[in-house]
């Protein structure tokens, strides 16, 4: 070896060793319960890591969001194009040119960037990775129901320092594939059955939120909805024909997803992805669906993180998007969930409806330094989304008013600030309700959800052609809400008027009109003395179990047709 290469590779270490950065030195690195190694990846295998470039001119698109989204704004409804998006927050030239050159310099290959280009995809070896990504050690991993497939570094991974105005973060190496938290209750015992029901099915649903037969699709317009499955599992074709031809005879449905983005893998349907379309497709009943698949996904990538660049890599889009998925917050790295919430921000400013469901643990609960407090979830707690809570029939065989399901996830999130269109409803819930816990265990100043809710218990679904009864969580309600603002959409496509986009302005502004308020029940926390399992309670107006409430829908179709 020359003197050259010698100094060359001395300078390197320094690079490395002295002159480097922690991207994301807060986020998690824990196997998840339930998850396992299989030992080092081989050196020479491939991943698929995603680069996340710094973006530009970020506050001026908040900015442009919220003048969107306002109906008090002379900008209303006026969205952002991708191309207008791409050109906002595309990353300085410097940034571009640093971060490709350092990638080449690597070996990185196959490169594919998105139409804002703020995100670089790079097949790498595990060798070249390791070495890039100083720190980092890959191994496979295996966990989940469903047996899913993971290749992750528990090691934290470091960056040379010039890179630190350019790199956002990695993605593929810390964050664990989702893992369902559906739950299905075993069935009531109920003595005799006039004029009761046994379980939710599209016609208990349609007959609560006050849907008419003429209440679907018209089949003229350009409207579409989709929801996302991030779970390693899949719906059959068959099984969403046999799930309308059991429930679906009284209202006009489509027969078939009109599109699946990502791969549809083979095998067992999974409940969740079952659950997703059926209700999606039979509460907007008649419009066009798309479905994003993770099946086939390497098992190097993020799967939330994968949807996220294929919402950036296509301009036309549905304009309804439901997601059934979400992390602890304080399992995430502040740079990770700051960066997601400016993905949910170019959302939002083109447009589009994302609704994520609230959680399934209520108020949530951990232990910080020996203390207990409530955990929010995120994307739910990101203040651009609209997010979707759960109730339950307050009999459960009758088609009654609602009261909380305990498991509805809410509450304030530790990282986002309260946003100016809740500062007058969450103000006052926190002055007026009687039974708020201790202000220990919450940020009363954060972002405070869910914003809506819908029944999120005892819902039947068909899976790998078997009916299913009792299935339950706000991965139920939230498509059912996601179907319904499509409704919505295709009346104020046919008037001439634009698309719903980010509800949440709107929805504060109305003070929730055309919701069934719910005011009865509590949902579930931390099981100590000082809180005895209970979070926090719903009662009149806005609270954090259930949002304005549930959809009443000729009502909300009024409230929300106005221009």
């Amino acid at each position: 070896m020359g003197p050259r290469s010698g100094l060359l590779g001395l300078f390197a270490l320094f690079v490395a060793g002295k002159c480097s950065y922690s991207p994301e030195p807060d986020q998690q690195r824990r196997l998840p319960p339930g998850w396992v190694s299989l030992g080092r990846a081989d050196p020479e295998e491939e991943l698929s890591l995603t680069f996340a470039l710094r973006q530009q001119n970020v506050k001026r698109l908040s900015e442009l969001v919220q003048a969107v989204s306002d109906p008090g704004s002379p900008r209303y409804g006026k969205y952002l194009t991708l191309e207008d998006v791409a050109e906002l927050v595309r990353p300085s030239p410097l940034t571009l040119h640093t971060v490709q050159k350092w990638l080449l310099a690597a070996g990185a290959r196959n490169c594919h960037s998105v139409t804002t280009q703020d995100f670089l995809t790079c097949w790498l070896s595990v060798r070249q990775a390791e070495l890039l990504l100083s720190g980092a050690e890959f191994h496979h991993y295996v966990g989940g129901p469903a047996e899913t497939h993971a290749v992750r570094s528990l090691h934290p991974y470091r960056l040379p320092k010039a890179l630190a105005p350019h790199v956002d973060f990695v993605g593929g190496l810390h964050r664990f594939p989702p893992t369902s938290t559906l739950r299905q209750h075993p069935e009531p015992q109920v003595p005799g059955t006039v004029g009761l029901h046994l379980g939710v099915t599209p016609s208990v649903i349609r007959k609560r939120y006050n849907l008419t037969a003429q209440d679907v699709g018209s089949g003229t317009t350009n409207n579409s909805q989709a929801c996302a499955q991030f779970l390693e599992q899949y719906f059959h074709d068959s099984d969403l024909a046999e799930f309308m031809r059991l429930f679906g005879g009284d209202f006009a449905h489509q027969a078939s997803v009109a599109r699946v983005v990502g791969q549809q893998g083979r095998g067992r349907a999974g409940i969740e992805a079952s659950l997703d379309v059926e209700y999606l497709m039979s509460a907007g009943a008649n419009i066009s669906t798309w479905v994003y698949s993770s099946p086939g996904r390497h098992e190097s990538q993020e799967p939330f993180l994968q949807w996220l660049l294929l919402l950036s890599n296509e301009s036309a889009l549905p304009y309804v998007h439901t997601v059934s998925y979400g992390d602890d917050e304080d399992s995430l790295s502040s740079t990770y969930i700051q960066r997601v919430n400016t993905e949910l921000m170019k959302a939002a400013a083109r447009g589009l409806t994302l609704l994520f469901a609230s959680g399934d643990s209520g108020a949530g609960c951990w232990s910080v330094s020996g203390r207990h407090q409530f955990r929010p979830s995120f994307p739910a707690s990101s203040p651009y989304v609209t997010t979707v809570g759960g109730t339950s029939f307050q009999n459960p065989f009758r088609v009654t008013d609602e009261v909380v399901d305990y498991i509805s996830g809410g509450g304030f999130s530790n990282v986002f600030p309260r946003p100016s269109y809740q500062e007058e409803a969450v103000t006052r819930y926190l002055s007026s309700s009687p039974h708020l816990p201790p202000s220990s265990y919450f940020n009363a100043s954060g972002r405070a959800y869910p914003d809506v809710a819908a029944l999120s218990d005892g819902y039947w679904v068909v899976s790998n052609h078997v009916p299913i009864p009792w299935v339950s969580g706000t991965s139920a309600s939230t498509p059912v809400f996601g179907g319904l603002l499509s409704l919505i959409n295709e009346h104020r496509i046919l008037r001439g008027l634009p698309p719903l986009g980010f509800l949440n302005p709107r929805l504060y502004q109305k003070h929730g009109a055309g919701l069934f308020d719910v005011t009865r029940g509590c949902h579930e926390s931390c099981l100590n003395e000082e809180v005895e399992g209970q979070g926090f309670c719903s009662g009149p107006g806005w609270d954090p179990v259930t949002g304005w409430g549930t959809p009443n829908f000729p009502a909300l179709l009024k409230t929300l047709m106005n221009p």
